[in-house]
């Protein structure tokens, strides 16, 4: 298998600083050993005006057949022999996936210590992959590179025989990518898109496959045309785990919905000239009222559930009587956000350990966000679809079950109060709902009912004498430690 990577650059700005980002040196050839074979890594030319790195997979068939555990034992004689008689040392697949993972370990995450501004900066790349499957064939190759970005994606396949023309083609491609990206991205894509393309795996799918899929396609996947394609093939058609990544995936596409319509409303100061003393942001005051919340509740370990960018996980670290402040969100792009505007890597041991961020989805229960004193859900619940409120309820009041819970969400009244704002239409394009007064009571109230809490509202904003405040807020107070709902069967879904 080989793939190679290409890059231009200036004097300024030199083309061999692809060896800075890929950490290997133009200099050298880097082998290592992998499970099923030996890479190798080397560069055909590195100038400042063109550099090439190479990657070249040895793989050991009969090594790969021991690493089996038994695929294509006890079948038919044609299956045996397909264990050493097959494509697997020449065409890329997820044998190379795997080896790109390792070898490029640091660079798919988009880390570069020497020069730490080389990530975040896109270049012109040209990658080549000579023998490619490609189940689907040119067409679908454009179906899954096109949308990322590419100036040119060129899909040229490869004969059965180029001394019998007559033979026709193989399923097999030559892949040329060009474009101006981040490494990082083009790597990620790579690794996620082989496997897609050959529509195999040479290993067991575990759950924890749907994880990396999520992390590989950290900022793409969720807005691609073909992710339930990419899902479904990526995990080898397993069913349960192709549709926990497509719900997983519609949650990130929510979480990283442009937000700029809320910040507007939330932040709206139109109506207040430049003489006049401008007005509290109302997600100020939103996060105000949860800290009063929290402090009179008494919680010290605090869980921010959906917690986004972490602007509210910031405020509560700056509160020492916070001891313990967990931020969870699906959306991995939003938790290194969050990550770096605590600047995490910058504190000390003894100040990161009040600090955590998880990656999870409130679809699912979670055992990690058992045992604390508080939950904050600030303007998640609006991004569910109804149907899928019923999974979170049970995730937090029925599986987590703090002794306090904040749920704060829009009152769809007040919204006539903004003039910016249509009439009809909701603060945000990927609200699902927005209740008024009495649906928000209504819900909170079964909630509490169902799940052994009491439950008291607080206005947030201006309290307005005809359609209430713009934000409204339930906190949940536990009153019964015995919870009284069905337990889903472990592994599923609430």
């Amino acid at each position: 298998m080989f793939l190679t990577i290409t890059t231009t650059g200036t004097a300024e700005n030199p083309a061999t600083d692809l060896g800075f980002l890929l950490h290997k040196h133009p200099d050298r050839v880097r082998v290592e050993n992998q499970s099923h074979g030996t890479a190798h890594v080397f560069y055909p030319e590195a100038t400042a005006e063109r550099c090439t790195a190479a990657l070249l997979l040895e793989v050991d068939p009969v090594a790969l057949v021991r690493r089996g555990q038994g695929k294509g034992r006890g079948g038919a004689p044609d299956a045996a022999l397909a264990q050493y008689v097959n494509d697997r040392p020449y065409a890329a697949s997820s044998l190379l996936a795997v080896a790109l993972s390792g070898v490029f370990r640091t660079a798919l995450k988009g880390q570069c210590v020497l020069r730490p501004e080389l990530p975040e900066q896109a270049r012109p790349l040209r990658i080549e992959i000579p023998v490619l499957p490609a189940r689907g064939g040119a067409e679908l190759v454009h179906r899954l590179f096109g949308p990322l970005g590419w100036d040119l994606v060129q899909a040229e396949a490869v004969p059965l025989d180029e001394q019998f023309p007559e033979w026709g083609d193989s399923r097999y491609v030559r892949l040329v990518l060009e474009g101006e990206l981040r490494l990082a991205d083009a790597l990620r894509q790579l690794y996620v898109l082989l496997p897609v393309l050959d529509d195999s795996k040479h290993y067991w799918i575990a759950p924890d496959e749907v994880d990396k899929l999520l992390r590989a396609g950290d900022g793409w996947l969720a807005a691609h045309p073909e992710n339930g394609l990419i899902s479904s093939r990526y995990l080898a058609r397993h069913k349960r785990l192709t549709q926990d990544a497509i719900e997983r995936l519609e949650l990130v596409r929510l979480a990283e919905a442009d937000g700029s319509e809320v910040e507007e409303i939330d932040n709206a100061v139109d109506e207040t000239r430049d003489t006049e003393e401008r007005p509290v942001p109302l997600a100020v005051q939103r996060r105000e009222a949860i800290l009063a919340a929290l402090r009179s509740a008494g919680a010290a370990r605090v869980l921010d559930l959906g917690c986004g960018q972490g602007q509210l996980v910031q405020a509560l670290f700056k509160d020492v009587s916070f001891t313990e402040i967990v931020g969870m969100d699906v959306s991995v792009r939003a938790l290194n956000i969050a990550a770096k505007r605590l600047r995490l890597e910058r504190m000390g041991e003894r100040q990161s350990a009040r600090v955590t961020l998880l990656q999870g989805s409130l679809a699912y229960t979670d055992k990690r966000l058992a045992g604390y004193d508080a939950a904050v859900l600030s303007e998640v619940i609006e991004h569910l679809d109804l149907e899928r409120l019923p999974a979170l309820e049970y995730a937090v009041f029925g599986s987590a079950r703090p002794r306090t819970v904040l749920v704060t969400t829009p009152n769809v009244e007040y919204n006539v109060r903004w003039e910016t704002l249509p009439a009809g239409h909701v603060r945000h394009g990927d609200h699902r709902f927005e209740w008024t007064r009495e649906e928000f009571r209504a819900w909170a109230g079964q909630v509490a009912q169902r799940h052994g809490y009491g439950v008291a509202y607080v206005p947030i904003g201006d309290d307005d004498p005809e359609v209430g405040p713009p934000t409204q807020m339930a906190v949940f107070t536990q009153t019964d430690t015995t919870d009284t709902t069905d337990t889903p069967k472990e592994g599923e879904a609430a």
